[in-house]
């Protein structure tokens, strides 16, 4: 039975890195590969709350203007929880991320109150192939992206959440699912720079406008969050050491560009 479930494990978190699969035009001198180009959602697979793999429904995922938007005005009644992520489809173990966001118009009606001027990048997820059609969240970490809602009450931006996983801070099992940064609160519509690196199952450092505002260790399997998931991909205390990357949706509208990463497998 170990065998067997390690087997399993083994053709969910070490996915081959296609190398290939980007091309050497979307690659700058300095070794940046740009994630999007530009046009089209080509090499990236939705994953949304109620509906099979690849069903971008609602076009909730769109490139338009040169940038990734994510919008609900195709929606029909409300959000119910058609929570939503956008998966580059080759996985990554060392890598530097590197994007820039900003929050613009209004939460879809019925949507949590919490997902308010709320999105996120997810890292090390599990494959969005191996994701249930009533799984609301994969299992994977979380970056965080929040905005000000009311003025002078702190709600720092680059934080950590943790759907079906764990992680440690300064030492020991973070017990919470999310862990704020130490950035400062942004508002508005600004475009606002989110970096992420991450050491495989070691160290993730996560950066803000230049600044880093969090860090961490050792991600893996575990905890709550994620559910109605193929128990046979949650087998808790595995480490997460390479996954998918994927845009976050969750009821707010946004867009992402300048999506780049750099591989820092040696």
């Amino acid at each position: 039975m170990k065998i067997k479930s390690g087997l399993i494990l083994l053709s969910f978190f070490t996915l081959i890195l296609i190398a290939c699969g980007v091309q050497k035009s979307n690659t700058t001198e300095d070794g940046w590969v740009h994630l999007f180009n530009g046009k089209n959602l080509d090499g990236w697979t939705t994953k949304i709350h109620h509906y099979e793999t690849g069903d971008n429904h609602g076009d909730t995922f769109r490139a338009e203007d040169g940038i990734i938007k994510v919008r609900y005005d195709q929606y029909e009644g409300d959000f119910n929880d058609r929570f939503g992520h956008l998966y580059f489809d080759t996985p990554y173990s060392h890598f530097h991320l590197s994007m820039e966001y900003r929050f613009v118009g209004e939460l879809h009606p019925g949507a949590p109150s919490y997902t308010l001027l709320n999105s996120g990048v997810m890292y090390h997820s599990q494959d969005p192939r191996t994701m249930l059609k009533e799984q609301d969240w994969p299992i994977s970490v979380e970056m965080q992206f929040l905005a000000g809602i009311e003025e002078g009450v702190d709600r720092p931006t680059g934080n950590m959440c943790s759907p079906g996983t764990d992680i440690d801070f300064q030492g020991e099992q973070y017990p919470g699912h999310c862990l704020n940064s130490t950035s400062e609160t942004l508002y508005g519509d600004q475009w606002v720079k989110a970096e992420l690196i991450v050491y495989g199952d070691s160290l993730v450092q996560h950066i803000i406008n230049g600044k880093k505002v969090l860090e961490y260790t050792k991600p893996r399997v575990g905890g709550d969050v994620a559910n109605r998931y193929d128990p046979k991909y949650k087998i808790d205390g595995t480490p997460l050491t390479q996954g998918m990357i994927a845009l976050q949706s969750e009821g707010q509208p946004i867009d992402f560009r300048n999506i780049k990463i750099k591989n820092l497998k040696k």
